[in-house]
């Protein structure tokens, strides 16, 4: 009997760390993602040529800090582009002016939004829209054109015709 005993203790202990675990996950994922729009927060959209890359959650950064979240993506039906909704930080007080654009983190990192603040004295307000948009960068069509380009100068450079010798 004590054996049996036993072998539920371990199962429960066992049992109680998981959902504690789970908990403790909850609460931080709640946290993190908490209030992204509220009170502390303003939305403003965008819309991008080309959207790649971004997805609902992705990182607003302004001078790579962190300052809101996109909330919502859609497709323009008028000019078939991307619309982004951002949630910004109500303390971060965007002239109408700034610039938004799709940035990467690098070869293989995520994509984010980087906005670049204007000189404009007018601050954006809730539901206001950037005008000045830049989309992602497609890294497999860089490369192509890249390897393409390098490709022609070697053909033009072996098509030319030989160098007369020196003369004695």
């Amino acid at each position: 009997m004590t054996a049996l005993f036993r072998q539920n203790l371990i199962e429960a202990i066992v049992g109680a760390l998981v959902v504690g675990i789970a908990v403790v996950f909850v609460l931080f994922s709640y946290q993190r993602t908490a209030g992204n729009v509220g009170a502390d927060r303003y939305r403003v959209s965008a819309l991008f040529p080309n959207a790649t890359g971004v997805a609902v959650g992705t990182d607003v950064r302004v001078s790579g800090i962190k300052v809101g979240s996109v909330v919502d993506q859609s497709l323009d039906p008028d000019t078939f582009q991307a619309r982004l909704g951002l949630s910004i930080d109500q303390r971060i007080k965007l002239p109408l002016d700034s610039s938004a654009a799709i940035t990467s983190e690098g070869i293989l990192g995520g994509s984010y939004i980087s906005l670049t603040p204007g000189g404009d004295s007018e601050t954006m307000r809730e539901g206001d829209e950037i005008l000045d948009t830049q989309g992602s960068v497609d890294l497999m069509t860089l490369i192509g054109g890249f390897i393409n380009q390098t490709g022609k100068s070697e053909d033009k450079a072996g098509d030319s015709a030989p160098a007369e010798p020196a003369a004695p």
